[in-house]
């Protein structure tokens, strides 16, 4: 794939701190069978976990090579990184309301006549999945648009010119890493600021969150459906926002009011359940939904269950949010491709979850 990279600023921050805390003051561990299972394979591909409780760091690891200072690549749990993008520009004025059409945002684009439906997609059509593109990445049936976007110079144009409409928009859920990219041609309109600069200013910059790189394409539009690589521990910062509502420090960084809306899933993904394909022998599988880039699935077992909001990445880099418990667990791992990327959910709801609950 043709990329370029961007590494903004030189500063190397390797050690995080959430109010009050810092990764030395490491409350209580997990159980030794847990980190003695990864050693064994049991769990294989591991790269990180972390776990914080009540803004606190109580749980870091690295496995296999990777460090506190290793960026990794999100994958698609950037999506959600994206969804937070759009609300701070919703709750900043520069997009107004997330039914304006797309097509808005790009007058002087023709794309949108090839086909009458896409003059009505909107914004929130390309934060639920369900633009109407015949477009699926979700199943090795569908089609790949993001591969073929890959080949090209311009991701945005490819997405608004040469993806063939196939439902009505609004209608059926189809995943496929496109949307959100049209999206990042969005935020740019909008706010006339490049994408980069924008997360910088309003979100990574309040949040502490300085050593990253992002995907470009050749065109130089940053890539807002994942390849974003940041460090495990600025990974938790993301979930402990979404814990915190929207705050950070005291300070607001996104509407509460967001929040709300985008990570309660209520769009049933047809035949899913994270728990299933982790093939837990103790967590009992539920449906999984999806809202603005963000997942809900109910982590239930015979002593427990929980609701979970959480980002999910491709290989098992996951941000899970337990607002019951006050927890946000980091998983990074490296099982692209691979049902095994869903061992994280075994892993929830056999150790990290008895030891919090």
């Amino acid at each position: 794939m043709n990329y370029r990279f961007l590494l903004p600023g030189m500063a190397v921050i390797m050690i995080f701190s959430f109010p009050g805390n810092s990764l030395a003051q490491q409350k209580k561990p997990l159980p030794d069978e847990m980190n003695q299972a990864i050693v064994q394979q049991e769990y294989k591909n591991m790269h990180s976990i972390l776990v914080s409780r009540n803004g606190t760091i109580e749980y870091e690891q690295y496995f296999n090579g990777y460090h506190a200072d290793s960026l990794h690549d999100s994958r698609s749990s950037f999506k959600s990184v994206a969804s937070l993008l759009v609300g701070i520009a919703v709750d900043k004025g520069f997009i107004r309301d997330i039914d304006t059409p797309v097509y808005t945002f790009f007058p002087e684009d023709t794309a949108f006549s090839s086909d009458p439906r896409k003059r009505k997609i909107t914004i929130r059509h390309l934060l639920e999945m369900r633009a109407g593109f015949d477009c699926d990445e979700w199943t090795d049936r569908g089609r790949d648009c993001e591969s073929m976007m890959d080949k090209t110079a311009d991701w945005v144009q490819y997405a608004l010119e040469k993806l063939p409409m196939k439902d009505d928009p609004g209608k059926i859920w189809a995943y496929t890493s496109c949307d959100p990219m049209i999206l990042s041609g969005v935020l740019k309109k909008a706010s006339g600021m490049s994408v980069m600069d924008f997360a910088a200013k309003y979100l990574f910059a309040p949040l502490n969150i300085t050593r990253y790189r992002w995907t470009l394409d050749p065109a130089g539009n940053a890539m807002t459906g994942g390849s974003f690589y940041l460090l495990p521990g600025d990974m938790l910062k993301i979930g402990q926002l979404v814990l915190n509502n929207g705050m950070w420090k005291g300070k607001r960084i996104v509407s509460e009011q967001w929040l709300k809306l985008s990570t309660t899933a209520t769009i049933p993904i047809p035949g899913s359940s994270f728990m299933a394909v982790s093939r837990s022998a103790v967590g009992i599988p539920q449906p999984t939904t999806y809202g603005f880039y963000w997942y809900n699935e109910l982590v239930k077992t015979k002593d427990f269950r929980y609701k979970t909001i959480f980002a999910s990445g491709n290989g098992g880099q996951y941000i899970i949010i337990l607002k019951e418990l006050d927890l946000v667990v980091v998983f990074t791992q490296g099982n692209y491709g691979n049902r095994m990327a869903k061992q994280a959910f075994d892993m929830l709801v056999k150790y990290i979850l008895p030891a919090y609950r």
